[in-house]
């Protein structure tokens, strides 16, 4: 078993050797303490992450301009946890003054976020809402007095999460600027991206948090408190998923899935033999049940893929066989993690990855990504399930320390006791990097079935 993030990192160390499941869900803190933390992360992303990001990318500023449900990507990784939407227009200045002054933060609309951001506004418009051509007055003056080198824009034809600058937003910022200032714009796309990525350490004893209450409901999903074969539905079992995280007041980023592959059942054009993905399915003794499960908190996001069984009278576990096909998927686990190293790019570490499966003679696929404020997050994409070549542009990112992927990947094995018929098992887990670049599991893998018994 590859060593967890934690044992790298020397936390919690104790805790991980427990069976998965095992240990009681943990509650998360009330929403007053959460935010306090979440403010704490906030600045110290503005205070330490964020600098070194501008000079790495050759930054002096970053501007940031959007409207109220039209936000950017990044707006809610840069405002305070009670800051909910852009105030009417929003505008957040960041201007590099060197090493020793630092980055100067500047919000033009909206508040100070805890005194994290220097309001600025126009001398003429004091106590008053800052209208457009106020605005617009202000942010030019704003530009005038520091001269910048380097006007970064979040617009981008590859990163999604870097693309934050509206049509219509860009008008304005161009009309406002004029030509002078817009000769100086550029797209300093892996800005956006990186800061996003880059996890402080300071949030993994959280988000360890998070995963064991996913490993705990995913645990009670899979077995007899939920599911009586014969009766229970796939979706009897995602509702389930999804009431409980409503009363935990928890949220989730995407719906939950619960397939069933089933002895004798042709496989479908994937590969997979998968029942109950876009069907409900009655669950039944002997049954290969899978989830696709996440939920949201603190402004982090879970992704996780477990595999589970269905008893039929007489077994106390699942066949061998199956227990093998859940063994090639940890290996691929295994291959993936120890190609996940800084320095190389998405594709580079998936052509690496792949060439050792094939290598093994083992069956599967990768497409991992990562995760963090958001549960597909920014950062390289390591394959996707139909693009095995790689994937231009986003899989050309490189890999840094400081981040967090869900391992997501599955493996096909013909299974002896189901007459050779090729079972797929679709894992997913998150692993993180930490400064040294160091890989491990946030908190622990499945390398055993749930089961109902």
């Amino acid at each position: 078993m590859a060593p967890t993030l934690t044992s790298r990192l020397g936390l919690l160390g104790l805790l991980l050797v427990a069976p998965l499941g095992a240990q009681p869900a943990p509650s998360l803190p009330p929403l007053r303490e959460q935010a306090r933390l979440q403010q704490q992360w906030l600045e110290r992303r503005l205070e330490n992450v964020l600098p070194a990001l501008l000079r790495k990318h050759k930054v002096a500023m970053w501007v940031l301009m959007m409207r109220e449900y039209n936000e950017d990507p990044v707006f809610r990784s840069l405002v305070s946890p009670t800051v909910f939407a852009a105030r009417r227009r929003t505008i957040y200045v960041f201007f590099d003054r060197g090493p020793q002054a630092g980055v100067e933060r500047l919000a033009l609309g909206g508040g100070d976020n805890g005194g994290l951001y220097t309001l600025v506004r126009d001398p003429a418009q004091q106590g008053r809402e800052l209208y457009l051509q106020a605005q617009m007055d202000a942010l030019r003056k704003v530009v005038e007095e520091r001269n910048p080198a380097s006007i970064a824009v979040n617009i981008s034809r590859t990163h999604a999460l870097s693309d934050g600058l509206s049509s219509g937003e860009r008008e304005e910022l161009e009309a406002a600027l004029g030509p002078r200032w817009v000769a100086r714009f550029t797209r300093a796309e892996l800005l956006a991206v990186e800061y996003l990525e880059t996890r402080l350490p300071e949030m993994l004893p959280v988000y360890q948090d998070m995963m064991r209450i996913v490993h705990s409901l995913i645990a009670r999903a899979f077995s007899n408190e939920v599911i009586a074969p014969g009766k229970t539905t796939t979706a009897d079992v995602v509702w389930w998923l999804r009431q409980r995280v409503n009363d935990l007041g928890l949220g989730t980023w995407f719906h939950p899935s619960v397939d069933v592959q089933r002895r004798g059942r042709a496989a479908v054009a994937t590969g997979s033999g998968a029942l109950g993905r876009r069907d409900e399915t009655v669950i039944e003794r002997g049954d290969v049940l899978h989830c696709d499960f996440g939920i949201t908190a603190l402004g982090l996001n879970t992704d996780t893929q477990h595999m589970g069984y269905v008893l039929r009278p007489g077994e106390t576990d699942a066949p061998d066989g199956l227990k093998a096909a859940l063994r090639n998927g940890n290996r691929l686990q295994d291959i993936v993690l120890d190609h996940l190293r800084p320095g190389l790019t998405g594709n580079q570490a998936l052509a690496a990855m792949l060439k050792q499966v094939e290598a093994e003679g083992l069956v599967g696929r990768i497409y991992t990504h990562p995760i963090g404020d958001h549960g597909h997050g920014a950062g390289p994409l390591i394959g996707l399930y139909d693009r095995q070549e790689g994937v231009a542009g986003r899989g050309d990112v490189p890999i840094i320390p400081h981040s967090w992927f869900s391992i997501e990947l599955n493996a096909v094995t013909p299974v002896a006791e189901w007459e050779k018929q090729p079972v797929t098992m679709s894992l997913e887990e998150e692993a993180g990097l930490d400064a040294a670049g160091a890989r491990g599991w946030v908190l622990r893998r499945q390398e055993k079935f749930h089961l109902v018994r």
